[in-house]
């Protein structure tokens, strides 16, 4: 028994998952390890449209960075298996992912950890308790706006 197929439909004319008809959604990698958090910036941007890809501690943070090459990377500093600081330390070392902006989300409000965060090479310090999800969407938006 042969099935019938669609004339209409080619599997080559599927898309990638992560591309807009006109390919240009951006695509963000969330490394944040707190499911309720992560549930939230998930849904906020997906509903601004933007690809987000999410890893739960930060040595698959380091790897989705290195195989997703996303456009932006929020990243939580408090990780199991590799602490944010030592991620965006990686990161910058590595020719694939120098470029990428990272900003650093995390309760931690300490001068000498936003300072260190920012010489390490993020391009911005967010504190979670400080901005809402729709702030810190805007901050996404001034930084893949550049």
């Amino acid at each position: 028994m042969q099935l019938a197929t669609n004339p209409v439909f080619h599997q080559d004319d599927v898309m990638a998952p992560h591309l807009t008809p006109d390919h240009t959604k951006a695509r963000i990698l969330l490394v944040e390890d707190d499911f309720f958090l992560s549930d939230i910036y998930q849904t906020k941007l997906a509903v601004e449209e933007y690809d987000v890809v999410v890893a739960q501690d930060g040595l698959e943070g380091l790897e989705k960075a290195q195989k997703e090459n996303p456009d932006l990377i929020l990243l939580d500093i408090m990780l199991p298996k590799m602490d944010g600081l030592e991620v965006l330390k990686k990161l910058k070392s590595e020719a694939i992912t120098k470029n990428i902006p990272v900003i650093l989300l995390s309760n931690l409000g300490q001068e000498f950890v936003v300072k260190g965060g920012m010489n390490l090479g993020a391009v911005d310090y967010l504190l979670k308790s400080d901005l809402t999800p729709r702030e810190v969407i805007d901050k996404i938006k001034k930084y893949l706006d550049k």
